[in-house]
């Protein structure tokens, strides 16, 4: 099932929604001009790598025999946010940003256009920190925004439960479905962390890839629990007399 939209009125436009996703078509930009090896190299810097991060609990650096070994903590805590900015590839990047674009502009409505951005990277943050604890050995990295939307979509279940977000069905053949937000995303949240039990329970392949389902679980758990904290921005309205 694919959204198309949702049928809640905004009051504003969303400048930092926008923002976001323009920042993120033009990172992936960069990173398909660069050559294949380049690019690897790119990735392997600022995508997030369990292991360098779970490393910093062993201590940032360790001196043996008067050479410094290990890695200094910018390099391993930089790829927590540098990570959401990056893209495996066209669908990966086109899907993140589809989401973001039908459930963020709605959230910024409500939250306002700064703190907007501000639960937007904490959320990215707790969504590395779950994929990091889920398997915190791995050297693979892990790149996207998908945590961090998958936070906007838990503040948008908590604001919005009532909303209807209007469905495209592929069934046998294509249809469209009004449906309520929080099936919606109660059903795309269970989804994910079914999908992360069943990698868990999995050995994985240390030179494959995938999908960082526990980023979700914690992106969109952290976002439930967070917009809590934040106010509803305040409307200034006009009457006539």
């Amino acid at each position: 099932m694919i959204p198309l939209k949702d049928d809640s009125p905004r009051l504003s436009t969303p400048l930092l929604n926008y923002f976001l996703i323009v920042a993120n078509v033009a990172v992936f930009l960069f990173e398909i001009s660069l050559g294949r090896r380049s690019q690897t190299t790119f990735l392997n810097a600022f995508g997030l790598v369990p292991a360098r991060l779970s490393g910093l609990l062993q201590g940032p650096l360790q001196h043996v025999h008067g050479h410094t070994h290990g890695l200094a903590p910018e390099f391993a805590l930089l790829p927590i946010v540098t990570s959401m900015f990056l893209h495996a590839g066209w669908l990966h990047l086109i899907f993140n940003m589809w989401f973001l674009w039908i459930f963020g502009r709605n959230l910024e409505d409500a939250l306002g256009h700064f703190p907007y951005l501000v639960f937007y990277l904490t959320c990215g943050v707790a969504a590395a920190l779950a994929q990091t604890a889920s398997d915190p050995g791995s050297l693979i990295p892990t790149v996207g925004a998908s945590g961090a939307i998958a936070g906007v979509m838990g503040g948008y279940l908590v604001r919005y439960p009532r909303a209807r977000v209007l469905m495209l069905v592929p069934f046998f053949f294509i249809f469209f479905l009004w449906l309520p937000a929080w099936v919606v995303l109660g059903y795309w949240f269970v989804l994910q962390l079914l999908s992360g039990v069943g990698t868990s329970l999995v050995a994985a392949d240390s030179h494959g890839g995938g999908v960082a389902f526990w980023a979700h679980v914690g992106g969109f758990l952290s976002g439930v629990l967070l917009v809590r904290l934040f106010p509803s921005r305040t409307r200034r309205y006009l009457y006539s007399s």
